[in-house]
């Protein structure tokens, strides 16, 4: 089944409504005080008792540019509130991870949403709309419909030939498209696609959501939906990979990339990304596995693109061992540790992943540096300095292009820019 896309679709926002949002990290979080600013009541859910006690106190666990004023006024206001049990609501939006699995076949591990059905079918009431945002393999959507309807066999969830007046729980997909640093701007401004498992489900979802942001709601069902969600990062994930196998490539022959693709993209049609260290965060190191996983025979530029971003922090460490090598006694500095510039964030970092390694073989001659080091809450094999100490080592690593590093000269050691700092 898939609906008509209504690109152009509008709706009156919502009467207030009772929403429990379930997980309050980089997206569950902003998204609950965005909805308790639009003037629903809001419940914040999550397993983590400090990041409960955190939100109801006013207080952000995570970095995100005005994020903290609006907590803040939508706790004093009465608008929002965080607790560990799920509350009964007129709507839930899932938003909790949704990782690969460690042992090299990269599987999709539902555990986290699975166990968010599972609180929420416990406390669901007639007239419900469930609604997951986690980033998920095509099916999830009707995976969690069958989890539901098995814990309450008293209500009626979608099913192929049932009508929507023998519907008592709404379910949709809708996946979050927003960047972090930008949060909230793009909540509240970007398209939304609303995969409902019935075309009623879509629009009522997209009466919810019209609440939250001006941008384009597009309507679709819930396969399709998941597909979009992963195709988007995956596209991002295969441009990166292009740029970072031209450094490769580029080292191979002896030319400087950042001028090669600098002079590429004067090309009116040609748009070529910066290379990094490798590809990290919540979603592009992540998401194409899904499809790969789903449909291996045929998803191999996507699987090709994963390898070459995840092969990039070996060949960058390479390049430092032998600048070790060359130099017994110097010390090397990492310039930065998060997974991509000017956010907290240190979730599949490959930047995190060349420090640590290098720690561990080199101890006493890595040191590292990181705006955001206050919200590390690991510190295994790592020395941390700050960034003046880092900048005046005799070899320097640009990993991670903070501002505060890109504002600095290029320091006047050996600089291995992996990122184009100083470029």
């Amino acid at each position: 089944m898939s609906l008509t896309v209504y690109a152009d679709f509008q709706q009156e926002s919502s009467e207030p409504q009772r929403i429990a949002v379930v997980g309050l990290g980089y997206i569950g979080l902003p998204t609950a005080v965005a909805l308790a600013q639009a003037g629903h009541h809001v419940v914040g859910v999550d397993v983590n008792s400090s990041v409960v006690t955190a939100v109801n106190s006013a207080s952000c666990h995570i970095v995100e540019p005005g994020l903290d004023e609006l907590l803040n006024s939508a706790i004093e206001g009465g608008r929002l509130s965080a607790s560990v049990d799920m509350p009964a609501a007129d709507a839930y939006l899932i938003a909790v991870p949704t990782p690969t699995s460690h042992d090299g076949d990269h599987q999709p591990d539902l555990a986290h949403v699975f166990a968010a059905t599972d609180a929420i079918a416990a406390v669901l009431e007639s007239g419900a709309i469930v609604v997951l945002e986690s980033t998920s393999p095509v099916g999830a959507t009707r995976q969690v419909i069958a989890r539901m309807a098995a814990a309450r066999p008293d209500l009626r969830f979608p099913e192929p030939g049932r009508a929507d007046a023998d519907i008592d729980i709404d379910v949709v997909y809708s996946p979050e498209r927003v960047i972090p640093g930008k949060t909230l701007q793009e909540l509240a401004a970007n398209a939304r696609v609303l995969g409902g498992a019935t075309p009623r489900a879509a629009l009522r979802a997209a009466k919810l959501y019209r609440s939250l942001t001006r941008g384009e709601l597009l309507l679709t069902d819930d396969r399709s939906a998941e597909m979009v969600k992963l195709v988007e990062n995956s596209f991002r994930d295969v441009n990166i990979a292009f740029a970072n196998e031209l450094s490769l490539i580029c080292e191979k022959i002896g030319l400087d990339v950042w001028e090669v693709i600098a002079l590429a993209n004067h090309h009116p049609r040609v748009n070529i990304l910066k290379p990094g260290p490798g590809v990290g965060g919540h979603c592009i190191a992540v998401d194409p596995w899904f499809i790969v996983a789903q449909a291996p025979e045929q998803a191999r530029l996507i699987r090709t693109a994963r390898e070459v971003n995840d092969s990039k922090p070996h060949f960058v460490m390479d390049q430092i061992r032998a600048a070790l090598a060359a130099r017994p006694d110097a010390r090397v500095a990492c310039l930065g540790l998060t997974f991509k510039p000017d956010v907290d964030d240190y979730r599949e970092s490959p930047s995190l992943e060349i420090a640590r390694t290098l720690g561990r073989e080199f101890p006493g001659r890595v040191v590292c540096a990181d705006p955001y080091e206050a919200m590390l809450t690991d510190h295994r094999d790592l020395v941390m300095v700050d960034a003046a100490m880092a900048l005046a080592a005799p070899i320097v690593v640009g990993l991670v292009a903070h501002r505060e590093f890109r504002s600095a000269p290029r320091p006047v050691g050996l600089v291995i820019d992996v990122c184009g700092i100083w470029t």
